[in-house]
């Protein structure tokens, strides 16, 4: 990787980890988000690689409902997150399919 591209992905990363920081900095959002982040992708994909539907439904809903909560305790929103944003990025297409 050239100097030039290593310096602007350390430079987003450390942005990164600035943001999340400060977004995270509540006991208890922290531990609401030890447990809610690995529900949401990886129990999510594992459950749904078996055909549990059900549970892979839970599992995305239960893990992102506890970061939620999260949120609220610490007093900020999700969507104010770079997550948050990335969210509403890639959810922008169907929103505006919705919309017509």
């Amino acid at each position: 990787m050239p100097a030039r591209e290593r310096a602007v992905s350390i430079s987003v990363e450390s942005s990164f980890i600035r943001d999340y920081m400060a977004r995270h900095q509540n006991p208890w959002n922290r531990a609401f988000h030890v447990v809610g982040v690995p529900l949401a992708p990886v129990l999510f994909l594992y459950l749904l690689g078996r055909g549990r539907f059900r549970g892979a439904g839970a599992a995305f809903t239960a893990g992102y409902t506890l970061q939620w909560i999260g949120h609220r305790v610490e007093g900020n929103s999700m969507s104010d997150s770079l997550e948050g944003k990335f969210v509403k990025a890639v959810a922008r297409p169907f929103t505006e399919m919705r919309r017509r």
